[in-house]
């Protein structure tokens, strides 16, 4: 097992079954994830894609295989010690936002992992916290909405208000499932482009999950498309040819002419 400084994350040989299911959910994935990249997970619905992001976050059970996330190992037995879980942000799907709060409230939630444990507990934070929070809803593009109810926002804006939290969290580690699901194509560019410029510019690793490869493929470094459980590409966008890609998504529903559709 690979425990490199220069290494986000490496997986070796990492299979899981849910509960009840006859095929797993991951299949002996192997992967090496360097440290600044920035690396879309494509594929069918069930491809496995939100079970990768929940192993290197640390919260999926009953793996089996190797997993190394910023050189400390992961035991599929129990949650990462609390300082690793610091160093991983996770952006949800359905933004899990504290909704009949504040935007700033929201996104100083995410200095809760960084906060003494004591601290934390009773919502004591430092200067340090709160400058970090006025940072990450500038890099948010939502500094101007921090006196607003998150129940009052637009969905974009909600995205937002999930993305500045993880990045008040100043993780080294950014981990999205599907942060763009359900916006529409101009929020959704602007989304995947903020999560580009601000993982670059904190030194940070992105690694994020779409359901749009001709988006992916416009602000990812790198592109690993899952299929049944399994790696099926691994590389850069400019090598994932229309028919690479249609091999991945062959029998999917969603494999029609616009998710197979690759720009350029």
């Amino acid at each position: 097992m690979i425990a490199d400084t220069a290494l986000a994350a490496v997986l070796t040989g990492v299979s899981h079954h849910y509960p009840g299911e006859t095929a797993g959910s991951l299949s002996g994935i192997d992967l090496v994830l360097r440290r600044g990249e920035r690396v879309a997970l494509i594929g069918p619905s069930g491809a496995g894609k939100s079970t990768l992001l929940t192993l290197l976050d640390g919260r999926l059970r009953g793996w089996r295989g190797g997993a190394v996330v910023l050189a400390d190992t992961l035991d599929p037995r129990a949650m990462p010690a609390r300082e690793l879980r610091a160093e991983v942000g996770f952006i949800f799907q359905d933004f899990a936002l504290v909704e009949r709060a504040t935007v700033r409230r929201n996104t100083l939630n995410g200095r809760l992992g960084r906060a003494a444990p004591l601290a934390s507990f009773f919502g004591r934070f430092s200067a340090a916290d709160h400058a970090a929070v006025e940072a990450a809803m500038a890099d948010a593009g939502i500094a101007d909405l921090a006196g607003k109810r998150v129940d009052r926002l637009s969905g974009g804006q909600r995205q937002r208000v999930a993305i500045a939290r993880c990045l008040a969290q100043e993780p080294r580690l950014i981990l999205a499932d599907e942060p763009i699901n359900n916006l529409d194509p101009v929020r959704a560019e602007s989304v995947l482009r903020l999560l580009g410029d601000v993982s670059r510019e904190r030194h940070a690793t992105l690694i994020f999950s779409s359901h749009q490869p001709a988006l992916a493929v416009r602000f990812a470094d790198r592109i690993v498309a899952l299929k049944d459980g399994a790696v099926a590409y691994d590389g850069p966008p400019g090598e994932l040819t229309p028919e690479r890609l249609a091999e991945v998504y062959a029998g999917a529903p969603e494999a029609g002419a616009d998710a197979l559709r690759l720009v350029g």
